[in-house]
């Protein structure tokens, strides 16, 4: 193999692995981003976000001592991924 192959594979690999790096730190990280129409979009729990305007968020979290209680109390009844 000639040098500039030899550089080429260790390049190749080298940025094979820092892909994989990349995924793997992605994958399951929640990160919040602007929407194109100002609403704010949840990434990583779902495979699409989850998109509230911030009016919208600001009813849900509200309601997160509410939601928690619900959820205990039906627990038996739920299913977890």
């Amino acid at each position: 193999m000639s040098e500039i192959d030899e550089d080429t594979q260790m390049e190749l690999a080298r940025l094979r692995a820092e892909n994989e790096a990349l995924k793997a730190k992605q994958s399951g990280q929640l990160r919040l981003q602007v929407s194109q129409k100002g609403a704010v979009s949840l990434y990583g729990i779902r495979r699409f976000p989850i998109t509230f305007y911030a009016e919208e968020w600001e009813t849900v979290l509200s309601m997160a001592n509410e939601v928690q209680a619900f959820i205990k109390e039906h627990e038996s009844e739920l299913k977890r991924r």
